[in-house]
């Protein structure tokens, strides 16, 4: 019984998955703010090649 713990408190592949999962929302956020910036600029420029053509 004394080495089922003992091997339960030293497994660290729980805490491994969840930092590859903070890993990859930090990288989703980042990846989500840099398209929504350029979908903004690519707004305003086809915006203004709307109003030249008018």
């Amino acid at each position: 019984m004394k080495s089922l713990v003992s091997r339960f408190i030293k497994d660290e592949s729980g805490a491994t998955a969840i930092e590859y999962g903070l890993i990859a929302a930090l990288i989703a956020v980042v990846i989500i703010g840099v398209l929504t910036t350029i979908g903004t600029n690519l707004n305003t420029k086809l915006e203004a090649v709307r109003d030249g053509l008018q």
